[in-house]
């Protein structure tokens, strides 16, 4: 798993969107709904930004969209994963995010929700991925902080903040790796339950 480039601030919900297409082809409404019923806690969209990110994504050639003539009702669009956008999916997915809490909080849940669907012990293995990547990453930065002169409180503050959230960040990863539910296991409860 690689961490091919750093994210900055401006994270879009276009993997959502291409992992939904390749699951199954669908229309732009109902990729929107799905996003809000599977992920709407991580990403807050609307169907018209959903459908400009639809637009840009065909325009790069990563989905297609085929009009469907529709009786009596507006036409609709279904739309489908090209070859170029699953590969660029499955790329995406065994990266690792950026070691920040805003990347964790919105493409690392968005990878770890992709993963799962698909083998919850790929999810597992992505989860301590991330913890590593991040350890690494607060020893980097505790040792940052041991070089910011006394003086210079804010800057202290600041970087010290940041080792917090990451600490935090590591202990929630653990806590989540405990907490994915295992289809093993859910499927031998679901039977116990019938």
């Amino acid at each position: 798993m690689t961490n091919s480039h750093p994210l900055s601030g401006g994270l879009s919900p276009e993997f959502a969107i291409l992992g939904f297409l390749d699951q199954s082809s669908s229309h732009g409404y109902e990729l929107h709904q799905k996003l809000v019923k599977e992920l709407g806690e991580i990403w807050h969209c609307s169907l018209c930004q959903i459908y400009n990110i639809l637009t840009r994504l065909e325009t790069q050639g990563y989905i297609q969209g085929k009009t469907q003539e529709q009786e009596k009702r507006p036409d609709k669009r279904e739309i489908r994963l090209t070859s170029a956008g699953r590969e660029r999916f499955e790329s995406w997915l065994r990266e690792v995010s950026a070691c920040s809490v805003h990347a964790i909080r919105l493409e690392f849940m968005t990878r770890l929700y992709f993963l799962h669907a698909r083998d919850p012990q790929s999810a597992i293995q992505m989860v301590e991925a991330q913890m590593v990547a991040l350890q690494k990453y607060l020893a980097y930065l505790k040792n940052e902080l041991y070089e910011i002169h006394k003086n210079q409180v804010f800057n202290r503050l600041g970087m010290s903040l940041r080792i917090s959230q990451l600490e935090t960040l590591v202990t929630w990863l653990e806590t989540s790796k405990n907490q994915l539910p295992n289809r093993v296991q859910s499927n031998i409860m679901n039977r116990k339950a019938g």
